[in-house]
């Protein structure tokens, strides 16, 4: 069985925040959790990686029962996250089914010294921290964990597999709950992803009457007539000719399932067309389309003679070619961040809206609040700034900020029209001009636009309808934000950069396909770094800061590959993450910096 953390047992800090979700009003300490094992989640609703490990922890859930409790620490990144009625709607869009804690000053984040969304915490029936995870692919280490925990303290007497502190919030009413992404379907109805109510809904013109429910609305997969889906998100129709080659109308994002999936709109059948149902971890060398394993597709377009997919989940653009039946990277590397240039080199951070118009694919990058476009092989920013910088000004395109923009389309002008989903705000881009306004505001959580005879229609997901706001251009000089956490101070020069992981029990690193050991370092800005940046098979790095900037940010990646040990036919796993750590070079700062991978 697994055990705990090599370290000295320390007790756990307190839970301190603003609130508490999903405990029917009842402020939950760490005295309350006492008897059960609990798992501490710190996450943020906008991160596609903190998305991921709620899907992960859900067996865990079901499979401990209430020996288990696991604590959604919300810890916010981008100004919309602070505010709690967002936290709530997020926590219900998503289908957390545990308390949250609402930390929007990072007081318990800072308590735990988490350095990066998401990061997981386990305490034992005692109240004391026994193992701390960063990133995602950790459940059999936790199942491990938690299995030790619970035969142990049952042994003991100190645990109570009875109670919990968990309280559902009621159902809400509504003909559609947390739209994603709308289409106009032949004749005028309108198709809208009801994400979370795990179905289809094919709208007529006036886009309230219902026509018909595509999928039964649970939460699964499921082929054929009485279809499931999992949180489903974009939807693209084929071209006439592909369709009627292939035997689907359109395709669907399939965005918790991992996979696109086909839809007949005669009956509505619906088909899985792309992917394994896993979520990928690293590179299996198919270009079979139903054999590549895929993670978070959330919308897609129809570009260059294929479908191009916004693979939010590992920061890239995949194409998807229904008639060959082959699916693989179109751009993107996999490291989060903002950089353009050729396509197989370009940098991501969770793309979430596409829209083609002529020679160009133009896309949303939610996580550096950026709009960019695809053209000749190459990518090019529009507006953003970064990962970390983000805000609602207008003006030219250079100094405009939006937040957190999950959706658009071309206007029939030529303008890109973006839903800017965190500041409640419809945008638009002009090409000629490199400037931006905001055509509409006050909206809630726009994640789609689409043009229907003309008119500018807007998903407005938290306000779960379409809507057709009042358009008029205006200049809006809004703040700009950029995330600050807690520096590391550093001293200059020569930094030791030490990532720590150990393989779970049962598992050893997998050698298969060269070093199971992947670590990308760079820096914003770049010329932080002197020595030290780009990709290495090593946990640990020498690196040396630039002289003559006193602070900035550090941004790793880190992957390893592990297999089952001792099965005869050994499962892979890849645990990943990234970091940007904000640093301060000081006198009295530390020379080295130690990341937890796994511990």
């Amino acid at each position: 069985m697994a055990q705990p953390s090599k370290q000295s047992r320390v007790r756990g800090a307190e839970l301190v925040g603003r609130g508490w979700l999903n405990t029917g009003g009842r402020r939950l300490d760490l005295e309350s959790l006492r008897g059960k094992v609990a798992i501490l989640d710190f996450w943020t609703f906008c991160c596609i990686n903190c998305l991921h490990v709620l899907d992960e922890l859900r067996p865990l859930e079901e499979k401990y029962g209430d020996a288990l409790v696991i604590i959604g620490v919300h810890s916010p990144k981008f100004e919309h996250e602070r505010d709690p009625q967002a936290l709530a709607a997020a926590v219900e869009r998503y289908g957390v089914e545990h308390p949250v804690l609402d930390d929007p000053d990072l007081k318990t984040w800072d308590a735990y010294a988490a350095r990066a969304w998401p990061t997981l915490v386990v305490l034992d029936p005692e109240g004391y921290a026994v193992s701390t995870m960063a990133g995602e692919g950790h459940v059999e280490a936790l199942d491990a964990i938690i299995g030790d925990l619970v035969a142990t303290h049952t042994a003991r007497g100190t645990l109570d597999p009875e109670g919990s502190p968990y309280v559902a919030a009621p159902p809400a009413e509504t003909a559609l709950r947390f739209p994603g992404k709308a289409i106009e379907l032949p004749g005028g109805d309108v198709l809208v992803s009801d994400s979370a109510r795990h179905r289809l809904v094919r709208l007529a013109p006036d886009l309230e009457t219902v026509v018909s429910v595509i999928g039964t609305g649970e939460r699964g997969r499921a082929d054929g007539a009485e279809a499931r889906f999992n949180e489903p998100q974009g939807l693209a129709l084929l071209p006439a000719e592909v369709a009627a080659e292939v035997g689907y109308d359109l395709v669907v994002a399939d965005t918790v399932n991992h996979l696109l999936r086909g839809v007949r709109l005669a009956d509505g059948a619906v088909t899985t067309v792309a992917g394994t149902g896993k979520q990928w971890r690293m590179d299996n060398g198919t270009s079979a389309a139903l054999e590549a394993d895929l993670s978070s597709p959330w919308d897609l377009a129809w570009f260059e003679g294929k479908l191009v997919v916004a693979m939010a989940g590992i920061h890239q653009l995949w194409y998807f070619d229904p008639l060959a039946g082959t699916a693989g990277v179109y751009a993107g590397t996999t490291v989060e961040s903002l950089k353009d240039g050729p396509l197989d080199q370009v940098w991501m951070a969770q793309p979430s809206g596409l829209a083609a118009a002529g020679d160009r694919l133009w896309l949303v990058d939610s996580e550096t609040s950026a709009l960019r476009y695809v053209e000749d092989g190459a990518m090019h920013t529009a507006v953003g700034q970064g990962l970390f910088d983000f805000g609602h000004v207008d003006g030219p395109a250079a100094d405009a900020l939006m937040q957190h923009p999950l959706g658009l389309a071309v206007l029939p002008d030529g303008r890109i029209a973006v839903a800017d989903t965190y500041n409640g705000a419809l945008r638009a881009y002009d090409p000629e001009t490199a400037t931006v306004a905001t055509l509409a505001a006050g909206l809630a959580e726009p994640s789609d636009v689409i043009v229907l005879g003309g008119k500018v229609f807007v998903v407005e997901s938290a306000a779960h309808r379409l809507t057709a706001p009042d358009l008029g251009a205006a200049a809006v000089s809004g703040q700009h934000h950029r995330v600050t956490r807690k520096r590391t101070k550093v001293a200059p020069g020569a930094l030791r950069l030490e990532v720590l992981f150990e393989p779970a029990a049962g598992q050893k690193l997998d050698y298969t396909f060269g070093s199971p050991i992947q670590v990308s370092v760079s820096a914003d800005p770049p010329q932080l770094l002197a020595e030290g940046a780009g990709k290495g098979e090593e946990l640990g790095r020498d690196l040396v800061l630039a002289a003559g900037l006193g602070q900035g940010v550090l941004q790793v990646v880190a992957q390893a590959a592990t297999c089952d040990a001792e099965a005869a036919h050994p499962a892979c796993h890849l645990t990943r993450q990234d970091w940007g750590i904000p640093i301060e070079i000081a006198e009295d700062g530390v020379s080295t910096l130690r990341l937890v991978l796994r511990d």
